[in-house]
């Protein structure tokens, strides 16, 4: 009964910045953590960040740490990728995903251990 929208896609120039925003709503939303995926054409769906509802913690992949931040404000029930310094390489559709089930370890990097997913929102970056 979760529902994911994806916002803030679009076309930079490499070095610019975007933020995309992932509304999650449902009558009965239960989400331990979420996270960002991407999948460029031809290739399989990768991993971007992680971040926990309750603590904040968050897990990021190696390609993107220290230029992208996921972040997310409860009140809103709204997680945020705010991405800088960006390259031709991050061009690809981008995925809001939640996990609803219990968990100890909840970051993780595993598309099969969401349950709900966004439509997705493209970005594209131009070198």
């Amino acid at each position: 009964q979760v529902q994911l929208v994806e916002s803030g896609g679009g076309l930079v120039q490499a070095g610019g910045s975007l933020r995309l925003s992932c509304a999650a709503s449902g009558r009965t939303f239960t989400s331990y953590a979420m996270g960002w995926f991407r999948q460029a054409p031809g290739k399989e769906r990768e991993f971007v960040a992680a971040i926990r509802w309750s603590f904040g913690s968050t897990y990021y992949s190696d390609s993107v740490k220290g230029r992208f931040t996921i972040s997310r404000d409860n009140s809103k029930y709204t997680v945020y990728l705010q991405m800088n310094s960006l390259k031709p390489e991050d061009t690809a559709v981008y995925y809001c995903a939640a996990r609803s089930r219990f968990c100890v370890a909840c970051l993780s990097d595993s598309n099969s251990e969401y349950d709900y997913w966004g439509q997705g929102t493209q970005v594209t970056v131009s070198s």
